[in-house]
């Protein structure tokens, strides 16, 4: 993708926290955003960096994570394309309070916080939306938590799975999905009657703490699930041949 010819104003209308401004506002907006693109395994931001801006991936993937005074890593949140972060923390004046790493080559575009502030002043409508977003993104992670605390490592692992699924999946499979728990939403799937093919975005280790299991944990569950027939695992690919039997499983 060549940036220079990158439409900025028309981007941003596309996602729902800016698909009601005005082409005016918008080319405002653009004003302060900027395009960068990182390397997979390049800092987008580290802990104690000043935060002036938010983010939305473009292309790519964005792991966001923080790491123990030992040293081990706590993934926090997968960013795909069309999702933001650090938009709450840009309005608090301090630091970023985690990192934020490029897994994939991204293409991120980051919005400045000046000029958020000019569209809040001129539209509070604008403040609503960010709101909203801010407030989603809240609510997912407390999700976390609860199915953290409520589900076992193979309920988070199923529910990671079948996260994947469309919207106008079979009444049990969706129930399924719900009781277990919010996962990645960059896993792409394809749907055939009730097969399901899930591509693991990232690697295994990198699930397996977005789900806060050991790595070994989250390729024995794979493989207790293969054995009985519930998956098929080929490399990245998960073949579900029976989406509603992995919903049951128990």
């Amino acid at each position: 993708m060549d940036i220079q010819q990158f439409d900025i104003p028309r981007y941003l209308a596309a996602l729902p926290l800016f698909q009601e401004m005005t082409p005016a506002e918008l080319q405002r907006l653009a004003a302060g955003c900027r395009l960068r693109r990182y390397a997979r395994g390049d800092d987008v931001f580290r802990v104690g960096t000043p935060c002036k801006e938010f983010h939305v991936t473009v292309m790519g993937q964005v792991k966001l994570f923080a790491t123990s005074p030992a040293g081990q890593e706590k993934v926090i949140e997968l960013a795909g394309p069309g999702m933001s972060f650090a938009e709450a923390l840009m309005f608090t004046d301090k630091p970023y309070i985690i990192n934020a790493q490029a897994l994939a080559d991204t293409l991120l575009l980051s919005v400045g916080k000046a000029a958020v502030v000019q569209e809040i002043e001129s539209d509070p409508r604008f403040a609503m939306r960010m709101l909203a977003g801010i407030s989603r993104r809240l609510h997912g992670l407390v999700h976390d938590v609860q199915t953290y605390a409520l589900h076992n490592g193979m309920q988070r692992v199923i529910g990671y799975l079948l996260r994947s699924l469309p919207e106008n999946a079979e009444d049990a499979a969706a129930l399924a999905l719900a009781s277990a728990g919010r996962a990645a939403p960059c896993l792409t799937a394809r749907k055939e009657a009730v097969a399901l093919q899930v591509s693991l975005p990232v690697s295994k280790a990198t699930i397996a703490s977005r789900l806060s299991i050991t790595p070994e944990y989250f390729s024995r569950v794979l493989h207790e699930l293969e054995a009985a027939g519930l998956i098929r695992i080929d490399k990245r690919e998960i073949h579900i041949p029976d989406v509603e039997r992995l919903a049951n499983y128990q």
